[in-house]
């Protein structure tokens, strides 16, 4: 997600954020940029409550206010683009629960918090999630769904190969969901599993190619782009 759109000047060293929730936040408002702003909106990303503040500058804000779960409860309440962003980098995953990310995911309006969000579930091991959020209609929490997946095929090098393939059924029955934002996650989870190892590849590979002859325009786009990525010689030779 960094670098996705203009990125704005950095906090100085003698800026430094402080640890209240309040604070920060008003650290924040310093480094507001309504040029950022329009810039995020070209790349779809929600921007009703941006300050247009860069991902790499909200990073370093996250790595000087260190860990702080409840402070990221508050964070997130803000409502602030930037904020919540911040509560997801500096909240912590042994503490957070199935509780808290179901009701951050009822809040899910733009595809990078999502992203974001799924990386920190992932690490959470709240993988149980991943169902339900698929059965969500709604469009940003389904798209949780498989950004999870993909995160985890990646992420996940100590789970057991089984556990990754036994979500390709999901992607399987959401493929032909049409809606951008889900669409390009499926995708993007079945790209995720086909390039783990060459235990993953072939099942993958083998739904991709199935559903790259499927008669629903999405689930063929899908199939389509998958088998590209993942008969190419060069990941092949990666994999062996």
């Amino acid at each position: 997600m960094a670098g996705t759109h203009p990125r704005c000047s950095p906090a100085s060293k003698n800026d430094r954020p402080s640890s209240d929730a309040a604070e920060l936040i008003a650290h924040l408002e310093t480094l507001r940029s309504e040029e950022n702003v329009a810039g995020m909106a070209r790349f779809g990303i929600v921007t009703d409550r941006a300050l247009g503040i860069s991902n790499p500058d909200i990073r370093a804000a996250a790595g000087l206010a260190k860990k702080d779960h409840a402070r990221a409860m508050q964070l997130w309440r803000s409502d602030i683009r930037e904020a919540r962003l911040l509560a997801l980098y500096t909240a912590e995953p042994k503490r957070l629960t199935m509780e808290e990310a179901r009701s951050w995911a009822n809040d899910f309006n733009s595809w990078e918090i999502v992203d974001c969000a799924a990386d920190l579930f992932v690490e959470a091991q709240l993988d149980e999630l991943i169902s339900d959020f698929a059965a969500d209609e709604r469009e940003f929490i389904r798209r949780t769904a498989f950004a999870m997946i993909a995160g985890a095929a990646v992420h996940l090098k100590k789970e057991p190969d089984a556990t990754i393939l036994a979500w390709l059924p999901l992607i399987e029955a959401h493929a032909g969901d049409p809606r951008n934002f889900v669409r390009k996650a499926v995708n993007w989870a079945l790209r995720s599993i086909g390039k783990r190892n060459l235990t993953c590849h072939a099942p993958a590979l083998t739904l991709a190619k199935a559903l790259a002859e499927s008669p629903d325009k999405t689930a063929r786009w899908i199939g389509k782009d998958a088998v590209r990525e993942l008969a190419g010689e060069k990941l092949l030779a990666r994999l062996i």
